[in-house]
């Protein structure tokens, strides 16, 4: 059959689609050797988790990070307001587990615009060890967490480690961004792993040496910018020290969400891609041969190598989703609702190219505006 330019472009989409859900499959694959754990390595640790509201199943997130089997570790919690609601959790947590070294630290002072960065760096004040552990306050763990995720820094050319994650979600709406996290985000994680290493981390876990944060500039050279987690693995990176992912996985807890607030969460995360990784984002058109292949078939009138491309597409698509989501993360979400995939990717394409457009965000019931280096400032 003699095929149209638009017609041959769906198709060379397609093809690169697969050949980059074959690559997930097997990074998903390489990355499965867990790092040996030496009893003998447990440097003291400051875990410092700045709080800025209530999170759903806060107490229990929060007192996951004080039942860790490892000897040595102080918990810095930061708060910008004392009236803030998280505070009373803090407080119950402090009062539960009275052996552990925690402190709260309660201060409105600012360094830049993203206030979550103010806090932490209010919160290092207080820090004790040479290592600290950042951990959004919706993040859960296991009792084996700590010991496992500092075994990389065994070797001092480590600066950083971070962890991939897991989503607990409840209701339709957060169930799909679950999907969408676990089946294609850390696909791409793993990808980029495996091509040219991480350079990046997550807000699930950061483990950086006190020495490493100072190289970068500290807290006030990310206060600025909203991807600070991934400016606290890219920035290191830059400096020559390794960021290593570890084969830990944390428990993201989601709390229900609306529709419109999906929504403007996913627009604020696809603009932070576009400004932080601008190239990696043009090439997120690569990964979209769930669409490309629908569209391939509805622009060859249901053609045998429309109907070909979709087949084949769809299910090696499904199956990355399944070796990424189930087999590597463990997700529940992944287990139960792999066959959402295909409407996942769609609603992710079309967030996609709308994230090409515009630079403002909402943030916390905040108007800020996205500068072309990443960068927050007040929108008007």
């Amino acid at each position: 059959m003699n095929l149209s330019i638009v017609d041959s472009l769906l198709l060379i989409l397609c093809v690169w689609a697969v050949l980059f859900y074959c690559y997930g499959i097997y990074a998903a694959i390489a990355h499965t050797h867990p790092y040996a754990i030496n009893p003998n390595f447990h440097p003291p640790i400051t875990i410092l988790k700045p709080i800025c509201g209530l999170d759903r199943d806060a107490y229990e997130n929060l007192a996951s990070f004080c039942q860790q089997d490892y000897p040595d570790y102080q918990i810095v919690f930061s708060v910008r307001d004392p009236q803030d609601f998280g505070v009373a959790v803090v407080k119950q947590i402090i009062d539960d587990f009275p052996k552990l070294d925690i402190q709260l630290v309660v201060s409105d002072r600012t360094i830049g615009t993203n206030f979550k960065v103010s806090n932490l760096d209010n919160a290092i004040t207080v820090a004790k060890h040479e290592i600290l552990l950042i951990a959004d306050s919706d993040i859960r763990v296991g009792r084996d967490y700590l010991q496992r995720v500092v075994q990389p820094l065994h070797d001092n050319k480590v600066g950083v480690v971070t962890c991939l994650y897991r989503s607990l979600a409840h209701g339709w709406v957060t169930i799909l961004e679950a999907i969408g996290t676990s089946t294609d985000f850390h696909a791409g994680v793993l990808v980029s792993k495996q091509l040219e290493g991480i350079k990046f981390a997550f807000g699930s876990t950061i483990a950086i040496r006190r020495e490493v944060l100072k190289v970068i500039g500290g807290f006030e050279a990310i206060a600025d910018y909203l991807a600070d987690d991934f400016q606290l693995g890219y920035l290191p990176a830059q400096e020559g020290y390794k960021v290593v992912l570890s084969d830990y996985v944390v428990e993201h807890v989601l709390d229900k969400s609306t529709v419109a607030d999906a929504i403007k969460h996913q627009i604020r995360w696809a603009r932070c891609i576009r400004v932080s990784r601008p190239w990696g984002y043009l090439g997120l058109i690569f990964t979209y041969g769930t669409v490309t292949s629908l569209l391939l078939l509805i622009a060859t009138g249901g053609s045998m190598l429309g109907w070909a491309g979709l087949i084949i597409t769809w299910t090696t698509r499904l199956v990355m989703g399944w070796v990424v989501g189930v087999k590597i993360l463990n997700d529940p979400v992944a287990k139960k609702f792999l066959w959402l995939i295909p409407l996942r990717d769609c609603i992710s394409f079309a967030i996609w190219c709308y994230g090409f457009f515009g630079s403002t965000i909402e943030w916390r019931g905040r108007r800020l505006k996205l500068t072309k280096q990443g960068k927050l400032v007040v929108s008007c």
